[in-house]
């Protein structure tokens, strides 16, 4: 598998395939399994956020983190010496994850590339018989997504999106007082995300650097012309291989307003929005607002203030008696119907416990007791794609309740998928 370093043909059929059937709320963490039972090995795409997540898969027992890899030698190399150093182990840095796939001793395959790669990565690792875990967003756009879902079904593996919240114990036992009716009939989930991002000025041409494989980055994208304004970071507001602030971070607090309102597709979703702080080369919007609206009267708003951090709540529950709010590092707090705070619960975001959830799924070869399901996942990404569809068509989005897909507006529907690189179309 490793033999075609620039262009491949991914594994498997192609094949029409929409999302399964939903499944169960997903599983509440317990102390079980503390204990490792066999060990189970990895190996990370992507050491930029793949970094942090060797740190914290690494700490777990009975984990080892065999492979570190990125298609920069520089931070491949780095990234082994400072994984070396928290485990006690050396991982092999490479610049090819599909040695990964090659490797028969992993069990998993760790997506933390840029988004672009997020969804062709998953497939190929499921089709080669590896549990995977992706960052969020799950996908690139919304046929993605459904392709994950299928390739996760048939090749009966657990695939887990990194949307840790989910594994919090304190936003669990908080969703669950908003399921169970602590504040009432819940109609309305307000989302926020702020930072101070600044301007990523105008891209210049520039000779490819030399530990950078930038063919590979690509990968599946379509190529152009290296720039030196593009990578490592800023990739993220070119819509190529980005998803913007709503894919980046919106997708976290997007996916606890639909746990807690308990809905799965929009039916309508509007976005206003722009780059308005700065005049440069970002594709994305700066500042956006999206409203989601669902069957049974719901609705989920979200605000993205990339350029100005003034300070909201991270997501609120709007009931008939009262409002809950979950915070962004975990814990909620509880507000009857005269705004009197009448409870508040500390409790950490979850990353660790999400790890193990997913290490648990893979010993007890339960591929679907994961708490971020990619079925979960895909909707909660596909909520992301559809707004930022309608900030770009510049139009309502009008969507069917049971699968998402836009309806009657064909222009919009072009950007349910994307075009690839010749050679490098993921199939299942």
């Amino acid at each position: 598998m490793s033999d075609s370093v620039n262009r491949r043909t991914f594994l498997g059929q192609s094949a029409a395939a929409a999302t399964a059937a939903s499944f169960a709320a997903p599983a509440i963490l317990s102390a079980a399994n503390n204990a490792p039972s066999k060990k189970v090995t990895i190996g990370i795409m992507g050491m930029q956020r793949g970094l942090a997540l060797a740190k914290t898969f690494g700490a777990l027992d009975g984990v080892e983190i065999k492979y570190v890899c990125d298609t920069d030698d520089t931070r491949a190399a780095n990234a082994a010496k400072t994984v070396e150093k928290a485990t006690k182990k050396a991982p092999q840095a490479i610049g090819d994850f599909r040695k990964i796939l090659d490797d028969k001793e992993v069990d998993a395959l760790i997506v933390a590339a840029p988004n672009h790669w997020h969804s062709p990565a998953t497939i190929l690792g499921c089709s080669a018989g590896k549990n995977v875990y992706v960052e969020k967003p799950c996908s690139h756009n919304p046929k993605e997504g459904e392709m994950m879902v299928a390739a996760a079904r048939k090749n009966k593996k657990a695939v887990q999106m990194g949307s840790q919240r989910r594994s919090s114990e304190s936003i669990q036992e908080g969703i669950q007082k908003v399921k169970e009716g602590v504040i009432g009939d819940v109609y309305l989930a307000r989302a926020f995300y702020e930072s101070a991002r600044g301007p990523i000025g105008t891209g210049k041409p520039a000779a490819v650097p030399s530990d950078l494989n930038y063919d590979l980055w690509q990968g599946p994208a379509p190529r152009q012309k290296y720039v030196d304004n593009l990578i490592h970071y800023n990739w993220h507001w070119f819509w190529k291989y980005g998803n913007g602030e709503l894919g980046n971070n919106g997708v976290h607090s997007l996916d606890i307003c639909r746990w807690g309102l308990d809905v799965d597709y929009p039916t309508r979703v509007v976005s206003s929005g722009g780059r308005y702080a700065y005049d440069d080369d970002q594709q994305t919007p700066d500042t956006q607002v999206v409203a989601y609206e669902f069957d049974g009267g719901k609705q989920i708003t979200w605000q993205g203030t990339s350029c100005n951090r003034h300070k909201n709540d991270f997501v609120t529950f709007f009931g008939s008696k009262g409002t809950l709010i979950v915070g962004t590092s975990g814990g909620y707090r509880i507000l009857d119907a005269k705004d009197k705070e009448i409870e508040n619960t500390s409790g950490g975001q979850g990353m660790s416990e999400h790890a193990q959830n997913f290490i648990d799924a893979i010993r007890n070869n339960e591929p679907l007791n994961l708490n971020a399901e990619i079925e979960i996942g895909h909707k909660s990404t596909l909520l992301c794609h559809i707004g930022n569809i309608a900030h770009r068509t510049g139009r309502t989005m009008t969507c069917d309740p049971s699968n998402g897909h836009i309806q009657n507006d064909e222009e919009a529907m072009t950007f349910w998928t994307r075009e690839y690189e010749p050679g490098w179309e993921p199939k299942v």
